[in-house]
């Protein structure tokens, strides 16, 4: 398994946009794609408390190109996306990491 690690930073005020854009839309969109989320979190203690945090769970890099470029070119996420920021911006910065577990891992 590769596992992608995803950060976004939110503007000021916007985390409850984005996270209902997860939660009533993406979702339902990944879904029909076949991505496989591995958990959302949000930040209690920390650096940002603006910061949705996920991960990606993908059995190899050639299924994650290929489902992710079918995401972001669907026409439903962006029309997702476009209806979610109509009152403005919602994400700053977006990083991604994309990893594989250790030997002693819990997680495969």
């Amino acid at each position: 398994m590769i596992y992608e690690l995803r950060i976004y930073d939110c503007l000021p005020g916007r985390l409850p946009a984005l996270l209902k854009r997860f939660s009533e839309q993406t979702l339902a969109i990944w879904e029909r794609h076949g991505i496989r989320q591995a958990g959302f979190f949000t930040t209690v203690i920390g650096e940002n408390s603006n910061r949705l945090t996920y991960f990606l769970a993908w059995e190899s890099l050639a299924e994650r190109e290929a489902k992710w470029t079918a995401f972001v070119t669907d026409p439903a996420w962006h029309r997702a996306r476009d209806e979610s920021e109509r009152d403005g911006q919602i994400v700053a910065n977006i990083s991604s990491q994309l990893l594989t577990p250790t030997a002693f891992s819990s997680v495969r």
